[in-house]
C-alpha cells in the first residue's frame, strides 16, 4: 500500500503494477480519452463555473498500479474505483458499515449460510447496457476460480462457497458456514460489465486502466503518472448521488509540489491526502481544514527469508529491537503515530498487545546478533519513495548503523520495488507502506491481506513453506470458521502472536493519514483512516 502505499503493491498476476506503465488504457471513446503526458500538457477535465466547474483532488500516490478491482491494493485506483464501479453492497468510508448498492436492500439475517440479492431495478453500466445477474456471477467465477490468483480471493475463498443466478436480476450467494463478516466485504467484489471484460485481453486492460462500472462517476481520461478525470454519470440512479459534474485526480507522490498544489493564492486543488506533518500548521493557518484518521498505515519491513541470515528468526528480531522507534514517532511522523504494539494497531477493536513488541532494545538486538553468527551485516534497504515513508528511513539506517549493521537506502519509485519482487529478483529487506484497512476492519481480513499459502507477500517473502507458517496458515483457517465471536477473536489474536514473533512481515511504526481540503469549497469530507479520498458523500459548499 498497496500503496500497501502507500501505494500498496498491485502487481503482476496478482496486484499488478507493470503494465500500467508507460501507456494509458485504451477505452472507447464513449468512455475514456487517451493520452499521456505530463500534467500540466493534458486536458484536466472541463471548465464550468458554480456547480459545474471541476473538483481537483491531489492524490499522494501513484495512478500507475492496476485498476482491476479484483486485483489492485493502489490506493488511487481503489479510491478511484469506489466512485466508478458498485459492489452489491458497499460500506461507509469510515464506520464500513454496509449499505446497499448495487442490490436493494441488506440482508437481514449476517448470521444465515445463503443471501439472496435483488439488483437495483434500472441499474445500468457507464456504456448504457443494464446490469445484470451474469454480470454478477461473472465477477465471482473469477475471484472463487481456482486457477486465477486475484487479491480478492484471500477475501472470499474460505467462506464463500459459490454465487447462483436466480433469475435476470436475482443472485444467491451460498455460503461454507455462517459469517457475518462476509457482508462488509462485498464490497471488495466490484460488479463488472460481463460483456466488457470477457473479451480477450480485456483484463490486461482493466490493469492498465479500462474502467467500466454502474457508480456515480465514469472515467473519461487516464494519464499514468499525471492525472485520471471523471464526470457524473448521468444515467446512474443509486443511493450516492454525484454532487459533481466533473472531476480531476492529480497524481502528486512528492511532498512539496502536492503541498504547494493546494495552498497559498494560486491554489489549483480543493482537497489532498497524504498532507506531511511539517505542514499541518501552514496549511491550517491559510484556512485549509486538516484532519487525520489513525488506522492499520504502517511503515512495515519485509524479509527475503532464503537470503541469509534473514532465514534465522533472532537476525529478523534483532532488527526490529534495533529501532529507535520513539525517535521515529517524534522526530519523522512529528508526534502523528505510535510504535507497533501488534500487527493490529491499537485502535482495532481485536488488538491485543502481542507476546512480543519489539520496544527499543539495542543491547538485545546486538546479543541476538551475536547469537546468530551475524555481526558485521551489510544490509541495502529496498524501499518506496512514499514521502512519510521516506522521513522514516534515516532513523532506521542510523539505528541499524549504531548496532554495527552497515546500512545503505535505496528508495524507489513504488512501482519500481514491486516489478523487481513481481520478477523474483534477491532482495535483503524491503520497507514499505501498507493500510489493509482500505478494504476493511475485521481482523480476520486485515490477516489474510498478508498471510496465506497463496498469498503473494508469502511469495515475496519466500516463508509459505516454513513449517510455522503452515501451522499458522492452518490456525487462521480454524479461526475463519469459529462462530463464536469472542473465540474467533482470542484466536485470532495468537495467530498475530505468531506473526509477530516470527517478524517475517511486520509494522514498525503505525501512523496517523493527514488530509487538507478547503471548508470554503467543500462540504461533507471525512478524514479516512487509509489512503486516498471518498467522495461521495461530498458536496460544494
Amino acid at each position: 500500500m498497496r500503496d500497501v502505499t502507500h501505494d500498496l503493491p498491485a502487481r503482476r498476476s496478482f496486484l499488478k503494477r507493470g503494465g500500467a506503465l508507460g501507456a494509458a488504457a485504451c477505452v472507447p471513446a464513449s468512455l475514456s480519452a487517451c493520452s499521456s503526458g505530463p500534467q500540466s500538457t493534458n486536458d484536466t477535465g472541463g471548465g464550468g463555473g458554480g456547480a459545474n466547474r471541476t473538483l481537483t483532488a491531489v492524490i499522494g500516490y501513484g495512478n500507475d498500479g492496476s485498476w482491476d478491482p479484483t486485483q489492485t491494493a493502489s490506493a488511487f485506483c481503489m479510491a478511484a474505483n469506489h466512485h466508478i464501479y458498485e459492489g452489491l453492497l458497499d460500506t461507509d468510508p469510515i464506520s464500513r458499515e454496509p449499505y446497499a448498492a448495487l442490490a436493494t436492500e441488506v440482508p437481514q439475517d449476517a448470521n444465515a449460510t445463503s443471501w439472496r440479492f435483488t439488483l437495483r431495478a434500472g441499474a445500468t453500466f457507464h456504456d448504457g447496457k443494464p446490469v445484470t445477474a451474469d454480470d454478477v456471477v461473472f465477477v465471482f467465477d473469477r475471484i472463487l476460480d481456482p486457477g486465477t490468483q486475484t487479491l480478492a480471493k484471500g477475501f472470499f475463498a474460505s467462506w464463500l462457497k459459490e454465487v447462483r443466478k436466480v433469475d435476470g436480476r436475482t443472485v444467491e450467494l451460498v455460503l461454507k458456514f455462517p459469517f457475518p463478516d462476509g457482508l462488509s466485504r462485498l464490497t471488495l467484489a466490484k460488479v463488472m460489465p460481463k460483456h466488457v471484460f470477457s473479451k480477450p485481453g480485456a483484463w490486461n486492460e482493466a490493469i492498465k486502466g479500462l474502467a467500466v462500472g454502474s457508480g456515480p462517476y465514469r472515467q473519461t481520461a487516464h494519464h499514468p503518472k499525471s492525472n485520471t478525470t471523471f464526470e457524473a454519470y448521468d444515467g446512474y440512479n443509486g443511493p450516492r448521488t454525484p454532487a459533481f459534474k466533473r472531476m480531476n485526480w492529480l497524481t502528486i507522490v512528492d511532498a512539496a509540489p502536492r503541498v504547494a498544489k493546494i495552498s497559498g493564492s494560486g491554489a489549483g486543488a480543493q482537497i489532498a491526502d497524504n498532507i506531511p506533518y511539517a505542514n499541518i500548521g501552514q496549511l491550517e493557518s491559510s484556512g485549509l481544514t486538516v484532519a487525520g484518521g489513525a488506522g492499520m498505515n504502517n511503515l512495515f519491513l519485509m524479509f527475503n527469508t532464503r537470503h541469509k541470515p534473514f532465514d534465522d528468526v533472532r537476525v529478523r528480531q534483532a532488527l526490529h529491537y534495533a529501532i529507535d522507534t520513539e525517535k521515529m514517532v517524534e522526530v519523522a511522523l512529528k508526534g502523528h503515530g505510535k510504535p507497533a504494539t501488534s500487527f493490529l494497531d491499537e485502535a482495532n477493536p481485536a488488538h491485543r498487545r502481542a507476546r512480543t513488541v519489539y520496544d527499543y532494545d539495542p543491547d538485545r538486538a546486538r546479543a541476538l546478533l551475536k547469537e546468530a553468527g551475524a555481526e558485521g551485516l551489510r544490509i541495502d534497504i529496498l524501499a518506496v519513495n512514499v514521502s512519510w515513508i521516506v522521513d522514516c528511513l534515516p532513523t532506521v539506517k542510523s539505528s541499524w548503523d549504531a548496532i554495527g549493521v552497515r546500512t545503505t537506502l535505496s528508495p524507489q519509485e513504488t512501482t519500481a520495488v514491486f516489478t523487481k519482487l513481481d520478477q523474483k529478483r534477491d532482495y535483503q529487506v524491503v520497507a514499505a507502506a501498507s493500510n489493509p484497512n482500505q478494504f476493511g476492519l475485521d481482523a480476520d481480513l486485515i490477516m489474510r491481506y498478508n498471510h496465506g499459502p497463496a498469498n503473494l507477500w508469502m511469495q515475496y517473502t519466500r516463508w509459505a513453506g516454513n513449517p510455522v507458517a503452515k501451522a499458522l496458515f492452518r490456525d487462521m483457517d480454524r479461526a475463519t470458521r469459529e462462530p463464536d465471536p469472542e473465540k474467533k477473536k482470542a484466536m485470532i489474536q495468537d495467530c498475530i502472536d505468531v506473526v509477530a514473533e516470527q517478524a517475517v512481515l511486520y509494522p514498525v511504526v503505525h501512523n496517523e493519514l493527514m488530509t487538507a481540503w478547503d471548508p470554503d469549497a467543500l462540504a461533507g469530507i471525512r478524514a479516512q483512516p487509509y489512503p486516498g479520498i471518498n467522495l461521495l458523500q461530498a458536496k460544494w459548499a
